[in-house]
């Protein structure tokens, strides 16, 4: 287990801040991080941040959610991984919770779409000059430069992205094993990842026991990021069990969306539908369970995977790629955040804030939040 390096106190609040101020997704909240812990903190180098990252891609379960577990793993070890994860759930939990109580009483979600109008921008900034940080660490040489574009045009092309990742790791070990001529694995073996398939829920009410099994499975299985979470939760809540109607399923993801923190508390959201707090508890709990156990399982493998030529090589390929597939992400989005002048200028002078006065990005959200709400309502 490592060495506490950082305090929990120290953990809680980084994380409690994150996870109240992180909007935008996966691809934000990484960048976020990054800007935190490599930036400002200096907890981490580029390459040890990229090499949690790409850990996080390749076990199911929320990306940003397992960066920030095994970021407080590698700080503090197994007190570390329950505070950061924790504190980073809790305030996006608290936050969706209080939307679900106002859907619930009034039938509608609030208006929020003018803070997300100033707050998107900025979010796009933000990521941008995270990928280009993260890249001068990641692209090591021509060869992996190469791995990277070939990923960012599967990616375009509609390729499936643990295919992109496991493809281009696999293309970039076999690279090392060509070179050095044979396979060396670190001695403790590569850990396999089992993924946990539960029963015990059936069509009908929907129970507190049945609500947790449901989330812990999705928890177990769902590989991505939360924006594969539609389709998924759609063929069993509404078509296999009819807990919820069409609409309501869209409320709920599009509330994990535009709140703050992991896209995974729309959990909070369904499960406060169905069982009110109670159920919002346990599907929270359901849901990211899964994260913290399988962080537990593999955090030990990433230093472990550099002392071996070939391995390296395979995570070497796994950080490029998965660059490339937030590269692609920030692409799509963008298009959403930035459609007029306004959202240029936002985005323009954020870039430049973040460049050049190394601004740090909660004061940059904020700012944009305060300047869409003031013009709302002129």
């Amino acid at each position: 287990m490592p060495q506490p390096k950082s305090s929990l106190s120290e953990l809680a609040i980084l994380f409690l801040k994150l996870g109240t101020i992180a909007f935008g997704g996966p691809a934000a909240h990484v960048a976020m991080m990054r800007q935190e812990v490599v930036g400002r903190l200096k907890w981490l180098t580029d390459e040890e941040f990229l090499d949690l990252y790409g850990a996080a891609n390749v076990i199911p379960g929320p990306n940003s959610t397992e960066l920030a577990i095994h970021i407080g793993y590698v700080r503090a070890g197994w007190a570390g991984l329950i505070v950061s994860g924790v504190c980073f759930i809790v305030p996006a939990m608290l936050i969706v919770l209080a939307f679900a109580w106002l859907y619930v009483r009034y039938g509608q979600l609030p208006e929020v779409a003018y803070l997300l109008y100033g707050v998107k921008p900025v979010i796009m900034a933000i990521v941008l000059h995270a990928l280009w940080q993260l890249s001068k660490a990641a692209v090591k040489n021509l060869w992996l430069g190469a791995l990277g574009l070939i990923g960012l045009v599967s990616a375009f092309l509609g390729v499936n992205e643990l295919l992109i990742l496991f493809a281009i790791g696999c293309v970039a070990a076999i690279a090392v094993w060509a070179k050095t001529g044979w396979i060396r694995l670190p001695k403790t073996g590569l850990l396999p990842v089992v993924l946990l398939q539960t029963g015990g829920v059936s069509a009908g009410g929907a129970t507190l026991m049945g609500i947790f099994l449901f989330f812990l499975k999705v928890g177990s299985v769902l590989f991505g990021s939360g924006y594969v979470l539609l389709a998924f939760l759609r063929a069993d809540l509404v078509e296999r069990y009819g807990w919820l109607t069409n609409q309501q399923l869209l409320d709920a993801v599009a509330v994990g969306q535009i709140t703050p923190g992991p896209v995974f508390t729309t959990a909070t959201f369904i499960g406060y539908i169905l069982g009110g707090v109670p159920g919002a508890s346990v599907a929270t709990i359901g849901i990211f369970l899964p994260a913290f156990v399988f962080v537990a399982l593999s955090g030990w493998l990433v230093p472990r995977i550099r002392r071996s030529s070939t391995a390296s090589g395979f995570l070497d390929g796994l950080n490029v790629s998965s660059l490339a597939l937030m590269a692609y992400v920030t692409y799509r989005l963008g298009q959403a955040a930035i459609v007029d002048w306004l959202t240029v200028l936002l985005f323009a002078a954020s870039a430049v804030l973040l460049i050049f006065f190394r601004i740090n990005s909660a004061w940059l959200i904020i700012g944009a939040g305060v300047i869409a709400v003031g013009l709302n309502f002129l």
